[in-house]
């Protein structure tokens, strides 16, 4: 199971004085120093913290997995054809939001995506779609031509005691059905040093991003030795399997 590192909160860190520090991009050097499989960042319209200098310069520097996460707007497919990241995650953006509140509207979307999803593979990058732990939501991203898809976790992450089984099962069970259609799964979102174990064990996930725990306990012990420890837990559940 490979442990993807999201850095767009060194930028948000960075983008809170305007200035040069501190630099996402060094923070990506010691986040693979640390064990990073894949190093994940959000190019938002409004470039609130990652800025499409970071992109230029992290596509040619990042020796892992690069996925970038973007809307599904003209001008991201045309950056992304640009960069050619190793994949790209769709995901749903708001003005407003601090972060990612939940999957995409696939029902909502369908014709929409489908369309960007045809346009980015002709850059030939992998997409995966960024959904809720629905069984139909899976279905929806084979129908559209998903490479894979990454389940969101907030609702497991944020819920406790039978609440959260309950959550742990709905994830559980969007991995099965992702497996039976031969559509790869990640999962990510709100994940963090105490509630990982669970959905490191889940049989059939081939990744997690995580990004704002491993940030936060950075602050105190450094990125190298945070990603290293999040790595270990993972390592630990997985080989269980």
């Amino acid at each position: 199971m490979i442990l993807g590192v999201n850095i767009d909160h060194v930028a948000t860190l960075r983008e809170a004085r305007r200035g040069t520090e501190p630099d996402p991009v060094m923070a990506v050097s010691l986040a693979i120093l640390g064990g990073a499989d894949g190093i994940t960042l959000h190019l938002r319209e409004d470039r609130r913290h990652i800025k499409d200098r970071d992109l230029k310069i992290l596509r040619e520097i990042v020796p892992v997995e690069l996925n970038l996460e973007m809307a599904a707007t003209d001008e991201m497919v045309r950056i992304a054809a640009s960069i050619k990241p190793d994949m790209v995650t769709l995901v749903p953006e708001k003005r407003q939001e601090l972060t990612t509140e939940g999957g995409l509207d696939l029902i909502g979307q369908k014709t929409h995506l489908k369309e960007f999803i045809y346009r980015i593979h002709d850059s030939g990058i992998p997409v995966s779609l960024f959904i809720n732990p629905h069984i139909m939501d899976v279905d929806i991203s084979k129908e559209l031509g998903a490479d894979m898809v990454e389940i969101h976790t907030g609702l497991y992450s944020n819920a406790k005691g039978r609440k959260q089984e309950d959550e742990l099962h709905r994830v559980t069970e969007a991995v099965k059905v992702a497996d039976k259609v031969e559509l790869k799964s990640n999962a990510g979102h709100g994940l963090n040093y105490n509630n990982v174990r669970k959905v490191a064990a889940i049989q059939g996930i081939r990744g997690l991003y995580i990004g704002h725990s491993i940030i936060s306990r950075a602050v105190f012990v450094g990125i190298e030795r945070a990603v290293r420890e999040m790595k270990e837990l993972i390592q630990e559940e997985s080989q269980k399997r």
